[in-house]
């Protein structure tokens, strides 16, 4: 038996009741903020109904958001990455830092705690305990020190000056008191560059050689003692390169 129109044949439904179908089914995802969710402001204004299925493109809009998490985590990895290498940088610098300020501390207290001679370039033209009349003791209490009148004499270290001026039969002289307790002599000066209680340093100018005092001719003599007394005398060859100077 043939059904006409009338009689309540069933057609496909039109194109206008499809995308009216759609459309609803669009309000329904927006109204419970699944489509609000997933899409972007230009994702979401780019979405419509296929006119065919009365379908939405939600796997579409999926793929977009993970693309977009995806480029989010590398650039927040970038990032990370950055501020870490940043960070050792700053602590390699910071160390290199450390370093050379601890370098340059050993090199200060080196310095010092250095010995020099007391005339640069010179040589001992007269040795310790050498025997003759010119001496009242007898024999020669330090060593003298090739030098023309006038050449820079020098501190042998870190120390105090306890005596400077005249001394008798050492002319015009400077004592110093070392860092390490001993005591060293400079006689037969034409001048004198520093006074009592000042600090000295290794290399440090006191005065300039001459031939004041008991002398033949210009020269530096030079001792060593333990103490600041006379007659505490050692021999100051071995004492110098005890503390590293090559004479």
């Amino acid at each position: 038996m043939a059904f006409n129109c009338a009689s309540g044949r069933h057609r496909r439904p039109g194109r206008t009741s499809r995308t009216t179908a759609g459309l609803a089914g669009l309000a329904a995802l927006t109204t419970t903020g699944v489509v609000g969710t997933l899409a972007t402001p230009a994702s979401a204004a780019e979405t419509s109904v296929n006119e065919t299925t009365g379908l939405l493109p939600v796997v579409t809009i999926g793929d977009r958001v993970a693309d977009q998490i995806d480029e989010q985590a590398e650039a927040q990895e970038r990032a990370a990455a950055e501020k870490a290498a940043i960070a050792k940088a700053r602590e390699e610098r910071e160390e290199a830092e450390r370093r050379a300020a601890r370098e340059a501390e050993r090199e200060r207290l080196r310095r010092l705690t250095m010995f020099v001679s007391p005339i640069a370039g010179s040589y001992v033209s007269t040795g310790y305990q050498a025997g003759g009349a010119v001496w009242s003791s007898g024999s020669h209490t330090g060593v003298d020190f090739h030098a023309a009148a006038g050449t820079p004499v020098r501190s042998v270290g870190r120390g105090t000056v306890v005596e400077a001026g005249w001394g008798g039969s050492y002319g015009y002289q400077v004592v110093i008191k070392m860092h390490d307790g001993t005591y060293t002599q400079y006689g037969h000066l034409s001048s004198v560059s520093v006074t009592p209680g000042q600090a000295v340093t290794p290399g440090a100018h006191i005065g300039r050689s001459g031939a004041t005092g008991n002398v033949t001719g210009p020269h530096l003599h030079f001792e060593a003692r333990m103490t600041a007394e006379y007659g505490s005398d050692i021999d100051p060859v071995a004492y110098l390169r005890s503390h590293g100077v090559n004479l």
